[in-house]
């Protein structure tokens, strides 16, 4: 393994790589303390994990909707999984380790309450609406780094997150639903808001091993859940078992294809078998057992009938805010027209007034009152605009807020 190690030292997103200022580059200027020891992507870290959206990760769905169960994974303990095997892939193959743990802290910001499922629900409500754009999370995620969310700058000012480039561009082209088993990053420096899904590879090699990593920390976490929720039965472990065996070449048991000895297996065989030449690759036979496992868990968990009601259920619960909100618009009086039923609905009528204070031209006074100085991003005399801020007030929530405003609407 020794000879493997730093094989990418070159190609990292360092000071002497060709596409160093332009992976550095933000939005708009970063005020700066004086002696600030961090690199740039080190803060990029840092407004991540003290970001709104960060926080909300904790109570938001891997796979298993709305748990009760402190031990079933959840989109915050995912987040970290990316962010653990990124680094120990970066650090072996001689990566820019803050880029990509900037990069995996951040790639499901924007992700939508109730997992995938709530990703679908979204974009089939914007489909109804008249969006000519389609919902993805990744994208979402980009668009709750540039526009959505904020922090204090040193002044109290409360500005946009403004990473850099090349956090960002991981983030947006971060998907780990990929087919090929040769990764390479892209040489061309684009406008990130025209990304098509699965369309473009991540600009640096960091946010290539995030696009990997994403993929290794789900296999395991997820047939180690279902497992202890008894989804599986005595046929559907020997089959599990067999596949690890067929790449492993040796006898294991169940419990032992879990997420510790998964990830342990495709990082080593990863960072064996990439180098420059041939990009972040896995031998064949492990590229085969991920395939494997995918096609097993897809069938076994996230097909799984159990699912069903609850799927129905956030459905209701989406459709249900997204309604509520809709009859209450009226342009520049939409405030107006929500706080005389903020007694009964505190929740969406309060919160949603802020959002729009916030995000919109609705009252520009109390905006500066606030210290708001992020970017407007809402006309509310526009039907669509208006349609985008309550896509984006529901896209941010975390699962169990989602139900709270739900049973405000439904009780008496």
């Amino acid at each position: 393994m020794k000879e493997k190690l730093y094989i990418f030292k070159e190609y990292a997103s360092c000071e002497n790589n060709p596409k160093w200022i332009h992976s550095i580059t933000r939005q708009a200027p970063l005020s700066h303390k004086p002696y600030d020891i961090r690199s740039d992507y080190e803060r990029d870290s840092t407004r991540i994990l003290h970001s709104s959206a960060y926080r909300r990760l904790k109570h938001k769905t891997q796979v298993f909707f709305a748990t009760n169960n402190d031990h079933v994974c959840t989109r915050i303990e995912h987040v970290n999984h990316v962010a653990s095997i990124s680094k120990t892939i970066a650090t072996a193959l001689g990566l820019n380790v803050s880029l990509v743990e900037a990069i995996a802290l951040g790639h499901d910001l924007g992700h939508s309450p109730f997992g995938h499922h709530g990703e679908t629900i979204i974009a089939k409500i914007m489909e109804k609406e008249g969006f000519e754009k389609k919902f993805w999370h990744e994208k979402n995620s980009l668009r709750f780094i540039d526009y959505i969310d904020t922090l204090p700058n040193y002044n109290g000012f409360k500005e946009n997150l403004n990473l850099t480039y090349a956090t960002r561009d991981g983030i947006v082209c971060h998907c780990g639903e990929v087919n090929e088993n040769s990764i390479k990053p892209r040489d061309e420096y684009i406008d990130l808001n025209l990304i098509e899904k699965g369309k473009q590879m991540p600009y640096t090699y960091e946010g290539c091993v995030v696009k990997v990593s994403d993929k290794i920390a789900y296999l395991g976490r997820d047939i180690q859940d279902a497992y202890n929720y008894k989804f599986f039965d005595k046929e559907d472990m020997i089959t599990m078992k067999q596949i690890a065996q067929e790449v492993m070449k040796k006898k294991i048991k169940f419990k032992d294809v879990n997420t510790s000895s998964l990830i342990h297996e495709f990082i080593t065989n990863l960072c064996l078998n990439s180098n420059p030449d041939c990009g972040l690759t896995f031998s064949k036979d492990y590229f085969d057992m991920m395939n494997k496992i995918k096609k097993f868990n897809y069938q076994k968990i996230y097909s799984n009938k159990r699912f069903k009601p609850f799927m129905k259920y956030a459905k209701l619960v989406l459709e249900a805010i997204f309604d509520f909100l809709m009859d209450y618009y009226a342009g520049f009086d939409t405030i107006k027209k929500l706080s005389k039923y903020s007694k009964f609905y505190p929740t969406l009528s309060n919160d949603f007034t802020d959002w729009l204070i916030k995000y919109s031209n609705i009252d520009e006074k109390t905006h500066r009152i606030r210290k708001y100085r992020n970017i407007i991003i809402y006309d509310v005399e526009n039907l669509m605009d208006y349609k985008q801020a309550i896509i984006d007030y529901i896209s941010g929530m975390s699962d169990t807020y989602a139900i709270k405003a739900y049973k405000e609407l439904i009780e008496f």
